[in-house]
């Protein structure tokens, strides 16, 4: 049954990527994706997420490479929790191993 633009405008709800830090704990054998977006001044830049029950999350670089980091340590790791500080430009995230 086609839906009036009343009714679907009250069921919307925009799409949008939530940030890994937001999780609990994050398996290391999640499968990423990769995406594109763009700044506000129209700039596109690549980025990857994770899926978790049909929401992106997104996997900063840095989060990357400091899991590398870790499991080069520690090879047999399967779960870490990320921990986010700050804002914008300044985030800083640490990661720590679990299991």
């Amino acid at each position: 049954m086609a839906k009036t633009l009343r009714e679907e405008s009250q069921g919307y709800e925009p799409q949008t990527t939530k940030n890994i830090a937001e999780l609990e704990a994050v398996s290391l054998d999640m499968v990423t994706e990769d995406k594109k977006g763009k700044t506000k001044e129209g700039k596109e830049f690549d980025y990857k997420v994770i899926v978790v029950n049909n929401i992106e999350y997104r996997v900063p670089a840095s989060v990357l490479g400091d899991i590398k980091a870790i499991i080069s340590a520690k090879p047999t790791l399967k779960t870490v929790r990320v921990i986010r500080k700050g804002t914008g430009m300044n985030t800083e995230y640490t990661v720590i191993p679990l299991e």
